[in-house]
């Protein structure tokens, strides 16, 4: 009997005790510890620590992906206002908790002008209130707190508003860029801003206040978007617009609207990839992806001679990507039959097959016709608790953008016009610009990894995103050592241009080959990225903006 009820107790205690050892694991597994610069819930990645605490902050009181965004991109258009504001346009790119991507494109639209006349046959900066475009910004925030907002649009805006008035010392960056305003004229509206009671340009650290602007926000807070685009704001902005010399007129502004569509998808091994479709440039990165992926990369191939190989590789699917970008254009004015085709594999394999692994060729081999490259613009990348991305990227287009500053609102002009020369030759009111922007989200279902990615500076977007992707999918390096490692980068006239750092050996030996180098000394590449994988999450901001992510 004793023996009976010892084999009962037994049995009735290994089932127990399973169950205790997977109620341990589950918990050590849950409350896993993330050390080492991880974060446990959400992050943010920004062009500045600032900026990137301000969205870490909005998810901390419980507001969405979306919200911590739409608060880190006001934010930046202070902190670094040469590069974007709300006289420009974006692209959010938001994985829902579900798993679905969906792009609202807020990107900035052609006003009843035609200008291909005026574009320039060389790079130069491209100024003047001709160059504008209708700013699609506030709209694009407005779609975006609309559908997936948690927190009060106003409150998304107080961080920024208090930092307007009160003033900001001149960050690092935005220093470095102010001497490009030396030569405006001492009252120009623009320069007035950015000079003491002295009329002396300002310095690092100096205090700048942006009171006009925060007039404007404080504004648009309280009644909303209509408040820039049919209120007395936009009479404000409209009026010095055209004082300017610009054409932008009520009914550019009134008839803006941001639209809401699915992302585009590719897939890069065990990886999707979701990003929006023209006319941002989320198509040439995929071909470039999908072109280099072909070679089966793995770490070896960046030692010893395969390092030569993979970058002349890399060089020349630049070249190819240079040559289609003339087909990446707005879909309600254009076929988007090209576009469709540069994403799909076979496109890929086909051009993979035209690459030399030692030599290279001029321009029409590669069917590459002259534009200008450009620069500019910020990212932002933001994982929140509940599984929600955001990758969204906005821009003024070109440093300061027009250079053309609204006195009666504050507010900085794009130059976004600028885009469509030497990429078309016709151009249509309501037609939005071709772009290099590219904010994508990857994610594997096998590995359970998601990756919110993008990039700022112009034309180097592609290249920015497309090396990181690759050392960090494909070369096995860290997020923060796949964005700190010095990039080439293929310019329209396919000259190869190196990052200082960059190994000798490649270049040397890519220029033996026959490719034209050069080595300029500033680079505007920026990339911000979030990873998360076996539950913690990895944020990093790019050094070369002096950026710094922020999460808990």
């Amino acid at each position: 009997m004793a023996r009976r009820k010892e084999k009962v107790c037994l049995c009735i205690s290994i089932p127990i005790i399973c169950i205790i050892c997977i109620i341990i694991i589950c918990a050590t597994h849950f409350n896993e510890q993330c050390t080492g610069g991880l974060y446990k819930n959400a992050a943010v990645a920004a062009d500045s620590e600032t900026c990137s605490k301000i969205g870490r902050d909005i998810l901390q009181l419980g507001g969405s992906a979306v919200d911590g965004a739409i608060a880190t991109l006001l934010c930046t258009s202070i902190i670094n206002p040469q590069s974007m504001g709300i006289g420009g346009g974006s692209i959010f790119t938001i994985r829902e908790q579900s798993g679905r991507v969906r792009v609202i494109n807020a990107r900035e639209t052609v006003p009843k002008t035609d200008l291909l006349a005026m574009c320039p046959t060389t790079i130069q900066p491209m100024e003047g209130a001709h160059w504008i475009s209708v700013p699609g910004d506030i709209r694009g925030y407005e779609r975006a707190h609309k559908l997936y907002g948690r927190l009060p649009w106003a409150s998304l805006f107080e961080p920024t508003i208090k930092m307007a008035r009160e003033g900001i010392p001149i960050p690092y960056v935005l220093s470095r860029f102010l001497p490009l305003l030396l030569k405006e004229k001492p009252e120009s509206p623009l320069g007035e801003l950015f000079q003491n009671e002295q009329g002396e340009l300002l310095k690092e650290g100096d205090i700048v206040r942006f009171e006009k602007l925060a007039d404007t926000l404080e504004i648009i807070a309280e009644q909303g978007a209509d408040a820039l685009y049919i209120g007395d704001i936009a009479k404000d902005l409209v009026s010095d617009i055209q004082s300017a010399g610009g054409t932008i007129s009520l009914e550019d502004l009134r008839s803006f609207r941001a639209s809401e569509l699915g992302a585009w998808e590719v897939a890069l091994g065990e990886y999707e990839m979701h990003f929006p479709p023209p006319p941002a440039g989320g198509a040439t990165l995929s071909f470039i992806l999908n072109t280099m992926l072909g070679f089966n990369l793995n770490p070896a191939f960046l030692e010893g001679d395969e390092k030569v190989l993979t970058f002349q590789r890399y060089v020349e699917t630049c070249k190819f990507a240079n040559g289609l970008k003339k087909f990446i254009k707005d879909p309600n004015f254009a076929s988007q039959t090209e576009a469709v085709e540069i994403v799909q594999k076979h496109f890929a394999d086909k051009v993979r097959a035209k690459i030399s692994p030692d030599c290279t060729y001029d321009a029409s081999y590669y069917n590459v016709t002259p534009y200008l490259d450009s620069h500019g613009t910020t990212h932002v990348s933001v994982l929140a608790e509940d599984g929600m991305a955001v990758s969204v990227t906005s821009t003024i287009n070109h440093i300061f953008g027009s250079r053309i500053f609204s006195p009666k609102t504050g507010i900085l002009l794009n130059n976004e016009l600028a885009n469509f020369c030497g990429k078309t030759d016709q151009i249509h009111a309501g037609e939005q610009p071709p772009s290099s922007m590219s904010p994508v989200i990857l994610y594997s279902p096998s590995q359970k990894h998601i990756v919110v990615i993008g990039a700022s500076g112009g034309s180097m977007i592609t290249t920015g995103v497309a090396l990181t992707l690759m050392n960090f999918l494909w070369f096995g390096k860290t997020l923060k050592d796949s964005i700190d490692a010095p990039v080439v980068f293929v310019d329209s006239k396919s000259i190869l241009n190196f990052e200082p750092l960059f190994d000798k050996n490649v270049l040397e030996s890519l220029n033996k080959i026959g490719h034209k180098v050069k080595v300029p000394q500033m680079f505007y590449n920026v990339v911000n990225a979030v990873s998360k994988k076996n539950n913690c999450i990895e944020a990093v901001s790019d050094s070369r903006k002096h950026g710094e992510a922020a999460g808990y």
